[in-house]
């Protein structure tokens, strides 16, 4: 498994009564609302979706960084490992950050897809 699943389950539970879905993305597990992602598992640890203006609280949290693909900055997206996603008040202060980004944008409509 490319991902931790009691990991997965730490952030379902975080995310308690909102409607989100789950969607795997690049060997990971991505969790979203309204169709935005707000956070996600990966073989690392995991990432949330923070938006620049909520960046700097973020950054402030033992064990946090900017998250980076393939060498580049990830702008707005912070991640930690498995070991800071396992401490509660860390992964709270992230979940709050990432949810209220999220609520501030508005849901992503799915395209229709041309028929013949």
């Amino acid at each position: 498994m490319a991902y931790d699943e009691g990991l997965a389950q730490l952030l379902r539970d975080d995310l308690g009564d909102a409607a989100f879905t789950e969607q795997k993305m690049f060997g990971g597990l991505a969790f979203l609302i309204g169709g935005n992602m707000v956070c996600g598992v990966h073989k690392g640890g995991a990432m949330f979706r923070l938006g620049k203006e909520r960046m700097d609280r973020a950054l402030i949290l033992p064990g946090v960084a900017q998250m980076a693909m393939a060498g580049r900055a990830m702008t707005g997206m912070a991640e930690c490992p498995p070991e800071v996603l396992a401490q509660d008040a860390t992964r709270g202060a992230l979940m709050a950050l990432a949810l209220d980004c999220v609520r501030a944008l508005p849901p992503k409509v799915a395209k229709a897809r041309k028929t013949r």
